[in-house]
């Protein structure tokens, strides 16, 4: 066998106009039955999700519905306890750097739901809850949107260091290093918080500095006009000389009379340590992107091909 991009759920760069993200916690008050539970979850979804693609579809466009769920490490050991776990999974802890550290925060189910209409994501899930609603609690719902031409709420073009999707796979997919656990991949979510008056206040050319590419045309700056911690330099992570990569889906996500806006960090890798390796080096050279940001959340989840939840439908891993 070998990576099967068919085979995976929807871990490739295609944002979506309305997305949420959902962090659910599993309540724990009696195991047998939350196991059971959640077998019955990894059949239903799968069939609410191709429910819900036939009711979207439309014409010209087909189905623009995409949904990834998640499981965290501590929620692998509680529901799988007999079972096999991807070699890289782990509880994502703190990251500490000279001024600024990256937090980790609880977890157990991650959903990343994205569709052309709202009222899609909605839907599936609302459907997902009636099922998991009576073993989990909700510990986070963010709702992001599309910002203009797919920017970040910075006003930067988002995501253009991701690989194209023809070679995405390579980059978000495990492969036969550890073949359990082929076609799945290792999703680190992230809420950023920003404090965009700091940010509106500063000139383009300080901000085009800080995250090193020009705000309009997205063209890159060399590197001695970029910040020494400027976001492009800070988050490159090179293993023997070569740059590494993950599949990126930000989003904005905003409550504009609050004054709560950010962006929702998602990003999908075939290895952990690469993402992770990318984290660290952010808070040790200070990205200036942290700067006028405060982290919320930070959690780790495996993705498991839909094989995978066809075989934890059935009773096969436990």
């Amino acid at each position: 066998m070998s990576i099967d991009p068919s085979r995976a759920q929807d871990v490739w760069k295609d944002v979506g106009e309305h997305v949420q993200f959902t962090v659910l916690k599993l309540n724990r008050q009696d195991q047998a039955h939350d196991q059971e539970v959640f077998q019955e979850f990894a059949d239903r979804s799968q069939a609410i999700i191709r429910s819900l693609r036939i009711r979207d579809a439309k014409p010209e466009t087909g189905t623009q519905l995409k949904v990834s769920i998640g499981i965290s490490n501590t929620a692998w050991d509680y529901l799988f306890p007999n079972a096999p776990k991807p070699k890289e999974l782990e509880t994502f802890e703190t990251l500490k750097g000279p001024k600024y550290e990256m937090p980790a925060t609880a977890g157990d189910l991650f959903f990343h739901i994205r569709a052309s209409d709202e009222a899609v994501v909605y839907e599936a899930m609302t459907q997902f809850e009636r099922v998991l609603k009576p073993i989990t609690s909700v510990i986070d719902e963010t709702k992001g949107f599309r910002y203009f031409e797919g920017r970040a709420i910075i006003g930067f073009i988002d995501g253009t260091e991701a690989p194209a999707v023809e070679d995405a796979a390579d980059y978000a997919l495990v492969g036969d290093e550890d073949p359990t656990f082929e076609n799945g991949s290792y999703a680190f979510a992230q809420k950023w918080q920003h404090d965009m008056p700091v940010w509106e206040h500063m000139t383009t050319e300080k901000q085009e500095k800080a995250v090193g590419r020009e705000k309009f045309s997205d063209y890159e700056l060399e590197d001695e006009d970029k910040f020494k911690n400027a976001h492009n330099v800070a988050s490159k992570f090179e293993v023997n000389g070569e740059e590494q990569k993950i599949v990126r889906m930000n989003v904005p996500f905003s409550n504009p009379a609050a004054g709560n806006t950010g962006t929702y960090f998602i990003g999908y890798a075939r290895h952990w340590t690469v993402t992770k390796g990318m984290l660290t080096n952010m808070v040790e050279k200070s990205d200036f992107l942290l700067t006028f940001s405060t982290l919320l959340s930070g959690q780790l989840f495996f993705i498991p091909s839909r094989d995978l939840l066809a075989q934890i439908a059935d009773g096969e891993f436990h």
